[in-house]
């Protein structure tokens, strides 16, 4: 069955009764463990199962010109392929970004169980907007942010989206991303990611050691970031 979080993101997004969970639950899916790097699915594969976040982050990634360039991180709780039901082949490289569970479900049974239900659909097609919206902000922030709110944006983004299935407690939760995970999401180089997480620390906004983040003032990281988090649903 797919794991609760992923249930728990439904719900957040769109109420569902009790006999929807329990259908969503009792989807038939297949847990793996993937290692740092793991590409999950590849940019041209054309995906029968979507995947979804059980633990740990995933990524999307191209490579454009010269360079790597994120284009979202999953958090769990997250389908990031949901799309593939519809629109296939991938158009990224799907990543294991540290130790991360996932979890299949074909689309031959998202199929069955969406068309017998136009709620449940409603649902799946909402996270997928959600999904859209948060591209249109990185696309937007990519081109048009100044270095420091462009970090403290992606910080504030992921908080929140980790906040909904639970994993944020007194300001604290886990991000196993190094700069240049950071670099390749930003459009920045590794210095000038390292300067601005500094800054960040300096201005007493964040505390960032390993993978353990604390918002130390969310309220004025948030300013700072010109975040509103309206676009996650």
């Amino acid at each position: 069955m797919p794991h609760p979080k992923f249930i728990a993101r439904l719900q957040a997004i769109e109420a569902l009764s009790d006999e929807e969970r329990r259908q969503v639950a009792a989807l038939p899916s297949t847990l793996r463990q993937v290692a740092d790097g793991e590409i999950v699915l590849r940019q041209g594969e054309a995906a029968s199962r979507s995947v979804f976040v059980v633990s740990g982050f995933l990524y999307q990634s191209r490579i454009v010109g010269d360079r790597s360039q994120i284009l979202a991180f999953h958090v769990p709780g997250d389908m990031p392929c949901l799309h593939t039901l519809l629109i296939t082949p991938m158009d990224a490289d799907l990543v294991g970004l540290g130790p991360t569970i996932v979890g299949t479900v074909a689309h031959s049974q998202l199929r069955q169980l969406l068309d017998g239900s136009p709620h449940l659909t409603r649902a799946f097609w909402r996270e997928t907007l959600i999904d859209g919206a948060i591209s249109r902000q990185w696309i937007a922030r990519l081109g048009a942010q100044a270095a420091l709110p462009k970090v403290a944006h992606l910080i504030c983004e992921l908080a929140a989206r980790l906040d909904v299935v639970g994993l944020v407690k007194d300001g604290c939760f886990h991000m196993p991303m190094t700069q240049r995970h950071v670099a390749d999401a930003c459009g920045l180089s590794i210095v000038h990611v390292n300067r601005t997480i500094q800054e960040l620390r300096h201005r007493d906004l964040i505390a960032w050691e390993g993978s353990e983040v604390e918002l130390l003032q969310p309220e004025e990281l948030r300013k700072l970031a010109d975040f509103t988090p309206d676009y996650l649903g």
